[in-house]
């Protein structure tokens, strides 16, 4: 994390170099990423390991076996089975000769087997469990491409910082999901924006206007005899313990663009409003935010996000700087300063290939890729916006590094009863 402290003269926000292994520059970015699978092969054949077999893990193993000719399909691990046999049919239609028949693991423990085996590891479960799935995967000496957000509490992100120390001892490779960080088009853009095309960032406005992700079902729906743990599971959106709520889980990547635009450094507080104006039975996270982050030197930064029916949708950009402005919307990046520049079309690349053609590029030549600093900063804001909200109080940063609350015990079972709480209640919900 940034040791950077607030300037004791007010001024604009300082730009800083970018955070190791973010971005590129644009005319690198200009130029293109070569799609690995079109390298000779040949190349040490490769285990990939499946762990989540629901619809961002099969598009996550799918683009892995895409990006490398000598990978083969080793395990999947799932709680379903179902799921697990969904994601090998869909994966031996599209890859028949590297799937094969991989191992099939079902369970919670079932990602251990996974990571026993293979050289090369997905995690696309819901977030709650990815600190200790990370943990155990870098310490097994495995590559890891890890979905996002990685961690729903202050324990499990610093659980998830020194997980990717042990990576970069041992040169593996760790690359992030937060897939905007791998669009040429942003990484040209935010290349822009740290070289002072629209000088020094002031302010920034991000939302995240959307429908419903996974509603709850009704309490009536659900079978007699499930246990909480696995109803909780079934539907993990739902629980703040599983999915950190809406905020940290899918408005995370417009989160992740404030942390982007910011340099990554430390923001010094963030104070937050949210809620739930759509009742829904059981669960516990709000449906909406509004959070203002705090940078030193006077600059602030806001991040409204809903999921709601029938209301404006929206996910755009907005940055504003001492020499003009840079906006992202309607899939458009746009520099407005003393040169005005927009990004090609050359630049809209299949981020969710480029992730992995990069892994497995870093795999291939032993650099040990690490995004392990960035992906725990920007689920930190996160996770540091939803304790603003929750409590309606000013949280600073170090405050929110230093909580102590853990959502959920790590040793749960599928057939457990586990309260998961009730909905916060800013006021009333305290700080830990």
């Amino acid at each position: 994390m940034s040791d950077t402290q607030p300037s004791p003269e007010p001024q604009p926000l300082t730009r800083r170099r970018f955070v190791r292994d973010s971005g590129i520059a644009a005319g690198a970015a200009a130029a293109g990423f070569p799609h690995i699978a079109g390298a000779a092969s040949n190349k040490p054949p490769l285990k990939l390991g499946l762990i989540g077999c629901g619809s961002r893990g099969r598009g996550a193993a799918n683009q892995a076996l895409s990006a490398d000719k000598d990978v083969t399909l080793g395990a999947v691990a799932d709680v379903s089975p179902g799921q697990a046999d969904a994601a090998i049919g869909n994966l031996q239609r599209r890859h028949r000769e590297r799937v094969g028949m991989p191992q099939r693991h079902i369970g919670l423990d079932a990602y251990k087997k996974v990571i026993e085996s293979c050289d090369v590891v997905i995690l696309a479960t819901p977030p709650g469990f990815r600190p200790a799935m990370l943990r155990e995967a870098v310490e097994a000496g495995r590559h890891v491409f890890c979905e996002k957000p990685v961690a729903v509490d202050a324990p499990g992100v610093r659980s998830v910082i020194e997980s990717a120390k042990i990576a970069a001892e041992k040169k593996l490779s760790l690359v992030s999901g937060f897939c905007w960080r791998y669009h040429n088009a942003r990484r040209a853009l935010f290349d822009k924006v740290h070289n002072g095309a629209i000088g020094d960032v002031t302010n920034m406005f991000a939302t995240y206007y959307t429908g419903p992700v996974k509603p709850m079902p009704p309490a009536n729906r659900r079978p007699e005899g499930v246990a909480d743990v696995a109803w909780q599971i079934q539907n993990w959106y739902n629980f703040s313990w599983l999915s950190g709520d809406s905020l940290v889980e899918q408005a995370i990547h417009s989160v992740d663009k404030i942390g982007w635009a910011t340099g990554d450094i430390d923001p010094i507080a963030a104070v937050a409003t949210g809620g739930r104006q759509v009742p829904a039975e059981g669960g516990n996270i709000y449906d909406h935010f509004h959070v203002v982050y705090e940078y030193p030197n006077n600059v602030r930064c806001h991040l409204g996000s809903r999921q709601q029916r029938g209301c404006y949708g929206e996910n755009h950009d907005y940055i504003n700087g001492t020499a003009g402005a840079a906006i992202i919307a309607r899939g458009q990046c746009v520099i407005r300063g003393e040169e005005n520049w927009r990004a090609g079309g050359e630049l809209n690349n299949d981020m969710y290939q480029t992730e992995h053609d990069e892994l497995f590029e870093s795999i291939r030549n032993g650099d040990g890729k690490n995004d392990g600093e960035w992906m725990a900063h920007s689920t930190m804001l996160g996770i540091m916006g939803r304790m603003a909200a929750y409590t309606g109080q000013r949280i600073t940063w170090e405050q929110a590094m230093g909580s102590k609350q853990d959502l959920a015990p790590d040793n749960l079972g599928w057939d457990d009863e586990f309260d998961a709480g009730g909905l916060p209640m800013p006021g009333q919900t305290k700080f830990s």
